[in-house]
This record gives structure tokens, sequence and C-alpha cells, in this order.
């Protein structure tokens, strides 16, 4: 297993900029996540890796090489793209075979391979099969064994389940985790569902603008953002705007309304978030944090009555968007027992101190 460094990469196109001075060191065996919108750079990052861009500035390492102006074919990676890119007119077991056979090895050597490689992926039985004969999901799997059949040392995935069905792309997901598990293999998925990166990433690199905006394990980004693009992407979120009123013991009372006042924790602040009395401050606080308060709680601290505007049931949770004066309230309910409101119905919701975090 190796490691990935990036260091300090920038990539431009003419007087565009794609990415710029990414810095980040991807542990070997690590399965690292690349998470951000549409043109936020991340394609862009994943494809230096791949050799198919070279950085405009900055190196690139796998271990202690440097690989910055390599060609693609010269650094051993496997690649698995957003449209598969199968061959339709070539067998499935020709298309897991090809870039074997453009290695130039043996007949035999490459039946053992792409047979050791089908079955890893669940495909045992479906050599001769013709790509157009196979689902989606199957399509996925014989590009993922494509990628794994030349033994790479670095396994990339660009929105490889982006044309799934829900249902598929669960299924899918769990099987890319359990072949990294498996196999221990250092790998670099890019992806705009943060169900996904949360669910399979060791640690997420968030971007935006070709910037990288934050690097953490899942845990990290989702309950210490650094920022309110980090909030606002990564899960649901309410981001109410405030003054701090009050900072002693380690304790911050911000004033949202005239009517809503919160306290918190101190500590809890992002790095940037320099907390002083008349400061303005906005403070997250996630849907499921809240909840409803009980009637000896009406009117204590960190209480509000809101106004039920829209409820939702999934199955799972009850979803409330709510009014409490100017502020908009997000609250998720998970579990049963829980008496579903009704639209214009008055509620009191509660915000538990530690559960608030402060950003700039």
């Amino acid at each position: 297993m190796i490691g990935v460094t990036l260091d300090r990469v920038s990539k431009k196109f003419g007087a565009a900029k794609g990415v710029e001075n990414v810095d980040v060191h991807i542990k070997p065996g690590e399965f690292f996540t690349f998470l951000g919108p549409s043109g936020c750079g991340k394609t862009t990052t994943l494809r230096m890796i791949a050799g198919f861009y070279y950085p405009s500035d900055g190196r690139i390492l796998f271990g202690e090489q440097n690989v910055t102006n390599m060609p693609p074919n010269k650094r051993n990676t496997g690649m698995v793209f957003q449209n598969y890119a199968l061959f339709p007119h070539m067998t499935v077991f020709e298309n897991i075979a090809f870039g074997l056979q453009v290695r130039k090895q043996g007949k035999a050597e490459i039946h053992d391979k792409v047979t050791r490689a089908q079955k890893l992926v669940h495909l045992d039985g479906y050599g001769q099969r013709r790509i157009d004969q196979l689902s989606g999901g199957q399509q996925q799997r014989v590009a993922l064994a494509r990628a794994l059949v030349i033994e790479p040392n670095i396994l990339l995935l660009d929105e490889p389940l982006s044309n799934l069905d829900a249902k598929l792309r669960e299924e899918t997901r769990q099987e890319i985790k359990r072949l990294q598990l498996e196999l221990g293999i250092t790998t670099i998925y890019v992806t705009h569902d943060q169900s996904e990166a949360m669910s399979m990433s060791d640690r997420i690199m968030v971007m935006k603008d070709g910037v990288v905006q934050q690097i953490g394990a899942p845990h990290e980004i989702y309950n210490r953002p650094v920022n309110r693009f980090v909030a606002s992407f990564i899960g649901e979120s309410n981001l109410w705007e405030g003054t701090v009123e009050r900072l002693e013991g380690g304790m911050v009372d911000v004033r949202l309304t005239p009517d809503v006042l919160l306290t918190g924790l101190a500590e809890n602040a992002s790095p940037e978030c320099k907390l002083a009395v008349g400061q303005k401050v906005t403070l997250s606080v996630r849907p499921e944090a809240i909840r409803e308060a009980g009637p000896t709680e009406y009117g204590e601290p960190n209480t509000m009555a809101a106004k039920v505007l829209l409820s939702e049931f999934t199955g799972i949770s009850v979803n409330y968007i709510a009014q409490a004066g100017p502020l908009s309230v997000k609250a998720m309910f998970v579990g049963q027992g829980h008496r579903m409101r009704n639209r214009d119905e008055d509620v009191w919701f509660t915000v538990a101190r530690d559960s608030i975090y402060f950003l700039e």
C-alpha cells in the first residue's frame, strides 16, 4: 500500500482557475473522498492524480515517488469513470481483461486474474455476457473489476454511482466499501453526494470553487464545520445569526430575536470564530438536535415558540419546517412515539447547549 501526497497543487485552464493550492496527504489504505458541488474542482484534482491533467503548480507524490509529470500508463492506478467507459462490442470477460492484455500478460495469467476479479465483484458466470445484457449495477461492477484486475496501487472512482437508482446505489456503495476493506487498497472517491461520502469515507476533503474548505473524518466535519458553507453542505443545518450578549464561565449567550436567547458552550466554536460580547455570530444547530419542549419548559432558557409550516413523515423520522418569529426552524424527530404536528399548529422547541456550534 502507498499513500498519495498533493503538495500545494494548483491547476489553471488558461485564465480560469480549476484548483488552487490543494495540500493534503492521503494515507496508505485510506478511503479518502473529494466532496463538493459541481464545478468545485474535485474531478480536476482526481484527474491530476490519474495523470490525465498535469498541475500548473505543485507536486504529486505516490509514496516517495514524484509522479507530477508521469504519464497515466506509468502510474499503476485503476480508475472507474462516471459513465463506466465499457466497450459495448466486448464481453464481460474481454472488458475486464483489457488492461491485462495491454500489459501483454500471458493468456493463462489473464484467465486466472479475470476469473478472480469476477468472483470478487460477484460476476462469476457472466464472462460471456455482452455489456448490453447487463443491468446498470452489473455494468458498474464490471468497471470496478476492470480497474482492480490490474492490481493498482491506487483506486480512483469518479462519481461511479450517479447513474444508478437509489436502492441499487446503496447496495453498490456497500459493495465498494467491502472490496476496499478486503483489499486494503488506497482509494480516492469523488462525489457530490454527502451521504455517500459520510458512510464510506475514512476522511473527507470538502471543496468549493477550487479551494479546500475542510479536511477531516466524517464526524468531525459534521459536528465541527469550519464555516457556513461546510455546515450547510454537509447534512441539514439551521444557520441562525445573532449577537453575543454575555460570555462568562465557558458559556455564551446569543440574542437571535427579541424573544429568543440561546446559550451554548464557548468551546463549540470554529477556529475562525473569536467570541466576544457584541460580536455578530452564526449558530449552527442540526435538526436532529432540536426536541419538542414539555409544558414545564415553556419559556425556559433555550426554548422558542414556533408555528409549524410544513410536516413530513419519512418512515424513519418526522421532519418539520416551522417559524419562530423571523427564524426559520428545521427540526427532525427520529423513532416512534412522536405525535406528528399539523400545519399551523403551535409548538415549543428546545435546543441543548452542547448542540450549538458557533461560526464566524
